[in-house]
């Protein structure tokens, strides 16, 4: 492919795919680990989850600032570095059962991890050309796809034979390889610090007051924030889809062997997002990117109302991998036409308000699951519920895309038109 010829790129690739692979391998094997051990008490594998989810919202009005006014570079690397720091250090925790101290590390790694994402992809915007956006938004729907095909799997396979510890000591040795990578990356100083050195010292006043300037440009551009308003329902749905497979198979298709049929079920997803990866650049080419979005999210809506009438558990599998088929063609769209819409130096910023707005909402919708289900409602109920949520963001997006997008097609032919007087002038 033409944009690995892109050296820093494919570094950067090599790194965030390294960390990745490290990241979910411990993560299923202290789920394992906790179930091992603590089998009486269910809910710490609840609290791990917690541990790696709840982060964000402690952070998140720090790391979109901080990628846009520090170097990038050396965020990503010190990111990395500070949790394979802290993996030593949970590594002693592993070995003398310090439980409490386990939980504290974990969430001390998520939290100095939410800041390498922005960056990380805040350097991509500055070293990729337009052109390829979407292709290494693709590569990264690939990526993902991956690892819900074999990451269960690795997880399992490095539990059982190297045990925890050395699953963990495969984490903190994949945050080294990526810091390496990274390092050795030789990156413009325009993609790394966009908007210039800036010496001064950041106090919690500084970090509003820019946090608040993401808000404002998201506002103040009606195409994006469009968009970021259907990430609000997106939150919802991902709640709800983080548990609807196993409630599905718990509560309906197949109570006595759901634990079976919910790996598989990532499995089945994960061979449709492969699929739908390698075709969404096609895709967004042949039909426009605002038109795979609207069509992609209406196909998931009909096919989610299909969903929750099923009674059979192979035909329900079946289905999902359509469902990542034409899913992840929708989410290299959004990501690639984020980055070619926002300004390299607001970047950080804009990602910055996604996560957290994302995270609420999808932390709402499991709340509301918990309370209703299944003492109000039956399963097929939430299928409904979501489906409709998405046939709403589909239809949204049908009635304001299309003529916002000609709207900024205009906007750019006419600042292009002003670039090239002033600079037949000069």
């Amino acid at each position: 492919m033409e944009i690995f010829k892109n050296v820093v790129f494919t570094k950067m690739f090599i790194a965030a795919f390294a960390s990745q692979m490290g990241s979910t391998i411990g993560n299923v094997a202290f789920a394992f680990y906790l179930l091992d051990n603590f089998s009486t008490q269910p809910s710490y594998a609840t609290i791990a989850e917690l541990m790696y989810s709840l982060p964000i919202l402690f952070v998140f009005f720090l790391v979109g600032v901080v990628a846009d006014r520090w170097d990038r570079k050396k965020i990503t690397v010190h990111s990395d570095l500070i949790r394979a720091g802290l993996t030593v250090l949970l590594i002693a925790a592993v070995y003398f059962q310090v439980l409490w101290l386990i939980f504290a590390l974990l969430f001390i790694r998520s939290a100095v991890s939410k800041f390498f994402a922005p960056a990380e992809m805040s350097i991509l915007q500055g070293i990729l050309s337009k052109e390829h956006y979407m292709q290494a938004s693709g590569l990264n729907q690939t990526v993902i796809g991956l690892f819900l095909l074999f990451g269960t799997g690795m997880g399992a396979i490095s539990y059982h034979y190297v045990g925890l510890m050395g699953t963990v000591i495969i984490d903190g040795i994949s945050f080294i390889i990526s810091a390496i990578l990274i390092y050795s990356c030789s990156i413009p100083l325009e993609a790394r610090l966009p908007n210039g050195k800036d010496n001064k010292a950041m106090s919690l006043s500084s970090v509003l007051v820019d946090f608040k300037e993401g808000l404002t440009y998201i506002l103040n551009f009606k195409l994006l924030k469009s968009i970021v308003s259907g990430f609000l329902v997106f939150g919802i749905i991902n709640g709800a889809f983080s548990v609807l497979p196993l409630f599905t198979m718990k509560y309906k298709l197949s109570p006595d062997h759901y634990e079976q049929y919910v790996s598989l079920f990532s499995i089945f997803l994960g061979v449709g997002f492969v699929i739908g990866s390698g075709l969404g650049a096609k895709f967004i080419k042949l039909f426009k990117v605002h038109r795979v979005i609207i069509a992609g999210i209406i196909l998931c809506s009909v096919l989610t109302f299909v969903i929750g009438t099923l009674e059979n558990v192979w035909i329900y599998l079946s289905i999902w991998i359509v469902v990542g088929v034409i899913l992840a063609p929708v989410n290299v769209a959004l990501s690639g036409w984020m980055t070619e819409l926002v300004d390299p130096k607001l970047m950080g910023r804009v990602s910055g308000w996604i996560d957290p707005l994302m995270m609420l909402t999808h932390s709402a919708s499991l709340a509301v699951i918990a309370v209703i289900f299944p003492a109000f409602i039956k399963v097929d109920v939430i299928y409904m519920g979501i489906g409709f949520l998405l046939l709403v963001v589909g239809g949204y997006y049908l009635l304001v895309l299309p003529k916002l997008v000609t709207d900024q097609v205009k906007l750019a032919k006419s600042q292009d038109l002003k670039r090239v007087s002033i600079d037949g002038k000069a």
